[in-house]
């Protein structure tokens, strides 16, 4: 089992350890495109201040995140998993799964990412911002820049069984399975059971909990069929759209009343 996630706005502050070392980032296939985006990024955010904040879509307030990415090669790297922050990460809370459930984490979570591309939970990175829908003034809009790297690798990373999509659109746009890799892929979206509408917080902290179920039971269903099986019978109200052609993702609808 594969599960995509997007990032997260906020991030956690760099660590104090070692800094960035590109080829200990999973999908080593993306090294060339991720410096690429790091050296433009990095020279941006040196260059001028204004301009960075306006190509990054920071407010005022935020204007001290253009000279973190100055330091991206400098600074402190920690796992992905404790970078990231917010409502999904909150309820995923890798820090306490078991063992045996972190190491599940870590072969199959990857966050998708404006920066990296994709990396692993335990990818050690720095703390940066650059989201997938920034248009750096030499490479372009990042959801396009990515789309030919990841689609050198992911295939591979999808390996033979169940790809879980959790990605916010700008993210998927980065790569969308096709063929045989979409026929086994599931999206998930989170409705609000009584109004059957989709709600930011419900949909962030169902799928945040959904992967932390499917981890601490150890499940790793075979497909999307498989999935729906396992979900409901770690309690979820799940309602299936299967793809009308071949060559197509399945759709999953949870439904919630209130997230605790």
């Amino acid at each position: 089992m594969l599960v995509l996630l997007p990032p997260s706005e906020g991030k956690a502050a760099s660590g104090r350890g070692a800094p960035l070392k590109p080829e200990g980032l999973s999908l080593p296939g993306l090294a060339e495109a991720r410096a690429a985006v790091l050296d433009e990024l990095v020279e941006l955010c040196a260059a001028d201040e204004e301009k960075a904040r306006e190509v990054l879509g920071l407010s005022e307030g935020l204007r001290g995140e253009i000279a973190k990415n100055t330091e991206l090669r400098t600074a402190g790297a920690r796992p992905a998993g404790e970078i990231y922050t917010g409502v999904l990460y909150d309820a995923l809370d890798l820090a306490s799964l078991d063992a045996a459930a972190k190491k599940r984490a870590a072969t199959s979570l990857l966050v998708f990412s404006g920066l990296w591309g994709a990396v692993g939970v335990a990818d050690r990175i720095p703390s940066y911002r650059c989201s997938m829908g920034v248009k750096l003034p030499g490479l372009g809009a990042l959801g396009a820049y990515w789309r030919d790297p990841m689609a050198e690798v992911m295939p591979e990373a999808a390996g033979s069984g169940l790809v879980l999509d959790l990605r916010s659109s700008a993210y998927a746009s980065a790569w969308k399975p096709k063929g045989e890799v979409a026929e086994r892929t599931a999206t998930v979206r989170v409705l609000h059971a009584p109004t059957r509408k989709v709600v930011s917080h419900f949909n962030k902290a169902t799928k945040g909990r959904i992967v932390r179920s499917l981890l601490m039971a150890g499940s790793a269903p075979a497909g999307p069929a498989e999935l729906v099986d396992v979900l409901r019978d770690l309690g979820y109200v799940v309602e299936v759209e299967e793809p009308a052609k071949a060559g197509r993702p399945w759709n999953l609808d949870v439904l919630v009343d209130e997230v605790h």
